[in-house]
Parts: structure tokens; C-alpha cells; sequence
């Protein structure tokens, strides 16, 4: 198919060889690329990704009870980083599957937005559907080690399973007594589509700024900023 590129060359950097070239195909296929090829003989990666998602979270899940007897709740926020759109877009990257990615002209040239961080984390979720179909779960258990669980060392050395408003407040009050407060500065768009940019002050002084499509959203993305300005990363 001359739209695609050499599928083996996809199949060496995810380690693992498909019987069905379909199911890859097909998990490499975004929505928008359908809308503007109908005649497109694989239907999207969709329910791929909703299959992945729940086969990515009962193996990673397995995997910390099997291995790690902290508490339920240290387990679910482990989980969470391991699982969550940033950890699975930065597999993505490494991996380098982006080019593979059917997309249509428009979302193929937004590459900088958070949209095509979901995208890629969903593209991966939607592997590990396929990989699942293919193989089952032995083979769809070993991708995950591989390219998932091997990140959990770093993310446990690094507490990057503390969400970033938590961090941010327990460094600050540590280092400087102070607790950080958050202001919206600015709120664009319709009401099923806001943008709201947050400012993160500790007392007058606003260390970063962070855009979302909610108030929570954005004060999160303020404080990772301001982890960042402040070196407290």
C-alpha cells in the first residue's frame, strides 16, 4: 500500500512481529485520517485504544501488587504516572512511530499542540489492543515490560508519581514557608471550549503561568512550570 511505509521497519521498534498486518494498520490510523480518504479499506484506532487501555492498566496493576506491598493508595498513583498521556506520548517518542502515524493534513502538521500528545498516547494504547488481538496477553504483557514498566524505577526515584500542584506546595512550604496560590488570568473561548491561563504566585510574586481546559487543568500545568522555574523538578 503505497500510503504506508515499510511496516517491518515499525515492527523492529516495537519488538514484536504482527500475524494480522491489519490490526497494525489499523492502530496506526487516526479518525481524521478516514475523513479524508473514505475509501480507506480499516476503520480507525479507536476501539483498538479502548482495548489497550484495559489491558495496559490490568497488567501494570498485576505487575505492583505481584511486586510491591505498599499501600493502595501509593500503588494508584504509581499506576497513574506509569499510565498516564505524558508517560505514554514520551514512549511514543522514543519509539519513533510518529511518521507511521495515518493522520489527516491538518492534524499532521499540528505537531507542537496537546491535542498530538493524546494522539500519540492514544496510538500507543491502541498497539498494545493490537499486540493483544495478535498475540495475547503474554506478548501484549511483554511490550508493556518492556517499554512501560521499564520507566517505573526512574518515576519512583524521581516521586514523579506526586502530581505537580502537590510537589510544588510541599517544596515551597519547605523551602520557604510560603504557600503557593493560584489566580486565573485569563479565560477564552466558547463555554465547551474554554482555554483558562493560571498564574501560580508564592505571596506577590508569579513564578508561572499554565493553560488548560479547566481551572484544575491549568493550575496544574502552572505548577509543573513553576516546579521547572524554580529547579525544584
Amino acid at each position: 500500500m503505497e500510503l504506508l511505509k515499510d511496516l517491518s521497519v515499525l515492527e523492529q521498534r516495537l519488538g514484536y512481529t504482527f500475524r494480522d498486518k491489519g490490526l497494525l494498520i489499523q492502530a496506526i490510523t487516526h479518525r481524521s485520517y478516514l475523513n479524508e480518504h473514505a475509501d480507506f479499506p480499516y476503520p480507525h484506532n479507536e476501539r483498538l485504544e479502548f482495548l489497550g487501555d484495559a489491558v495496559l492498566e490490568l497488567i501494570v496493576t498485576e505487575h505492583l501488587y505481584q511486586n510491591y506491598a505498599n499501600p493502595e493508595g501509593e500503588l494508584t498513583t504509581w499506576r497513574s504516572a506509569l499510565v498516564n498521556a505524558k508517560t505514554l506520548a514520551g514512549i511514543s517518542n522514543q519509539l519513533q512511530f510518529e511518521d507511521f502515524l495515518l493522520l489527516s493534513k491538518g492534524e499532521a502538521r499540528d505537531k507542537q499542540s496537546k491535542a498530538r500528545m493524546y494522539i500519540l498516547a492514544n496510538a500507543i494504547e491502541a498497539i498494545i489492543g493490537a499486540i493483544y488481538l495478535d498475540g495475547g496477553t503474554s506478548a501484549a504483557g511483554q511490550f508493556i515490560k518492556t517499554h512501560v514498566l521499564s520507566h517505573l524505577p526512574f518515576i519512583l526515584k524521581n516521586a514523579l508519581y506526586v502530581d505537580p500542584k502537590s510537589k510544588f506546595q510541599e517544596t515551597a512550604q519547605e523551602l520557604l514557608g510560603v504557600t503557593p496560590s493560584y489566580k486565573v488570568l485569563s479565560e477564552v473561548g466558547p463555554d465547551h471550549q474554554k482555554e483558562f491561563t493560571v498564574g501560580v504566585f508564592l505571596e506577590k510574586e508569579m513564578v508561572a503561568v499554565g493553560r488548560g481546559t479547566s481551572k484544575q487543568e491549568a493550575q496544574v500545568a502552572a505548577a509543573d512550570a513553576g516546579l521547572e522555574a524554580k529547579g525544584w523538578k
